[in-house]
């Protein structure tokens, strides 16, 4: 497996939202949803549309994958509501439906999707379908989130495994200050 970057850049992040927002809704919260939920991209292009919304039209608060409970952030929420005001989902179609047909896309669409936005935002490093999910890890950690909280979420044995995934240096790894 080829070595691909986290976006820590918050600007960059933004550049990226409204570069993705202004081609294509769907790729728009399939960019949101990757940075913000952290799940794996076969995760994310299997999702459906009653997977997020109700039979009623509401945003779901969580949802399950893969025996987690995934919270839907604000974030989510409002990139999923631009989405669905301007095309029409029905209740089984997949959330990251393809142009071609009734499948979702594939793993190598998705690939070249985030790829072209980042090139569009100036982003040199290499990046492909994990940097979304490092990205989300790397700034849960920054926001003081446990990295065993982040550990788990990823499926992997140890803190330092996780740490060297998202991209924290030694250097990096920053002081816990709590004002009460």
């Amino acid at each position: 497996m080829e070595y691909v970057s986290t976006i820590k850049d918050v600007q960059k992040i933004y550049l990226m939202k409204k570069i993705m927002k202004k081609k294509s809704t769907r790729d728009y919260v399939l960019f949101v949803m990757g940075i913000n939920t952290g799940l794996r991209i076969g995760q994310l292009l299997h999702l459906k549309v009653e997977d997020v919304v109700d039979n009623q039209g509401n945003f779901r608060m969580f949802i399950a994958v893969d025996n987690q409970s995934v919270y839907l952030n604000e974030q989510i929420r409002r990139a999923l509501q631009h989405h669905f005001q301007t095309n029409t989902c029905l209740q089984h179609n997949y959330l990251f439906q393809s142009s071609r047909g009734e499948n979702p896309i594939t793993r190598q669409q998705a690939y070249r999707i985030i790829n072209n936005a980042t090139k569009k935002a100036g982003i040199k490093e290499k990046v492909g379908t994990h940097t979304l999910r490092k990205t989300f890890g790397y700034h849960a950690y920054v926001k003081g989130i446990a990295i065993s909280f982040i550990q788990q979420r990823f499926h992997q044995s140890t803190p330092s495994e996780t740490l060297k995934y998202i991209g924290i240096e030694k250097a990096e790894r920053h002081k816990i200050d709590v004002n009460l």
